[in-house]
């Protein structure tokens, strides 16, 4: 073939190629779920984060947009750069920051080294402990690093007393790959969950309330012994995992109501195997401590839709005489019909992985965990039912790759 009957078959390859990509995209726009409410929540679970990371990659790509984001801990950091960044630039920032957590010249030598040798699942194990001691050792670029004196040899009542690691470097990425005026200009809701260290009392930063800093989204993930707590407006907040992993309940419950459709996105299975050993319980007691009991959640929240939605059915049944009643003004905000869908995606551990996946923070298994979000949301979009309204009495919908199977 000639060389111009070459670049003129190239030209219209690349043309239909833009035009297919420019439909794909009007569709998606067409397709948006029927719901008020679109939120992407995201739990706490360190360097297994890259999940989420993959789930919102998929969402974009099938052009669903949130228009809220909740997180905890590192959900707190993926919401602050999907929500500090225009859509077009989201998965780049999400890419960068896991890129640069993720690098570090000495494990990806010695990786390169082993590598062509790792066989099976006790190998892949033994490299990732490795990993996760040199991550021990030498922290995360970009995210934290250790002390150079131990806690010990610091003054009683300083922040260097009360955590192994310094995360001044986290600040520096976050205004780096974050536009804070974006998030303050409510464009779209973000809220991180902290404890107050003094009172011991869960409260959420919200950029409804609150005007968002990096301090605040590293208040969310401030995980003791290692991380330091961060201060805000006079009082030190630590990692909201501590009492809560998800922030499922405070988009469920927030008023007013409105129709919603969470994507809720866990990285640690309440489900599992009896353990065999010291190491495994380990890896057991992480999984139930920090999975939130989620489906529990959802299944609670399902009776208390149906208790409503009853009780709305019961308002409407009422003669004239009885709606002027004094307690109807108590009844009626509760018995408002709202419809939820609530999409569970549950990061499935590999058998190789242990205790300390959560501070595992190689550049391969961030790309195996940033992977399989990518491929779990795919697969349960698939299904159109995921983003329809439900039509049950209670108005809940509950999917759950994992429990339903869906391929």
């Amino acid at each position: 073939m000639r060389p111009h009957a070459l670049a003129l078959k190239a030209s219209r390859s690349r043309h239909v190629r833009t035009t297919l990509a420019a439909a794909g995209k009007s569709i998606a726009r067409a397709r948006r779920p029927q719901f008020e409410c679109i939120a992407l929540l995201l739990q706490g679970g360190g360097a297994l984060g890259a999940y989420q990371a993959g789930v919102y990659e998929a969402l974009a790509e099938a052009g669903i947009e949130p228009n809220w984001v909740a997180g905890i801990s590192i959900g707190a950091i993926n919401s602050a750069i999907i929500v500090g960044n225009p859509p077009d630039k989201r998965v780049e920032r999400l890419r960068q920051f896991w890129q640069q957590v993720t690098t570090n010249a000495v494990g990806a030598a010695a990786f390169d080294i082993i590598s062509p040798f790792v066989r099976g699942d006790w190998s892949r194990s033994l490299v990732n402990q490795l990993s996760a001691s040199l991550t021990m050792t030498a922290g995360a670029q970009g995210f934290f690093a250790p002390r150079f004196a131990p806690p010990f040899a610091h003054p009683k009542g300083s922040l260097e007393a009360t955590s192994f690691y310094d995360t001044a470097k986290l600040k520096r990425t976050l205004e780096n790959l974050v536009d804070f005026d974006r998030i303050n200009s409510g464009k779209m809701r973000l809220s991180m969950g902290a404890v107050n260290v003094r009172t011991g009392n869960f409260v959420y930063f919200d950029n409804e309330t609150h005007r968002i800093g990096p301090e605040h989204v590293m208040a969310s993930g401030a995980l003791p012994p290692g991380f330091p707590a961060v201060e805000i407006d006079g009082e030190a907040y630590w990692d909201g995992g501590l009492v809560s992993n998800t922030p499922l309940d405070w988009v469920l419950d927030s008023e007013p109501r409105q129709d919603t459709l969470a994507f809720q996105v866990d990285l640690w299975n309440a489900l599992g195997d009896f353990p065999g050993n010291l190491a495994e319980v380990e890896t057991r007691r992480k999984e139930i401590q920090f999975s939130s009991r989620t489906r529990a959640n959802t299944d609670h929240f399902k009776r208390v839709q149906r208790l409503r939605n009853t009780v709305a059915g019961l308002l409407d049944d009422l003669p004239d005489s009885m709606r002027s009643h004094p307690a109807m003004e108590v009844l009626r905000p509760v018995a408002e019909r709202k419809a939820y869908n609530i999409v569970h995606l549950i990061y499935r551990a590999r058998h190789y992985e242990g205790h300390s996946k959560d501070y595992e923070f190689s550049r391969p298994s961030m790309q195996t965990h940033w992977r399989a979000g990518y491929h779990d949301t795919v697969r349960t979009l698939r299904h159109p039912q995921v983003l329809a309204r439900p039509e049950n009495h209670e108005g809940v919908a509950v999917f759950d790759l994992e429990q339903d199977g869906r391929e």
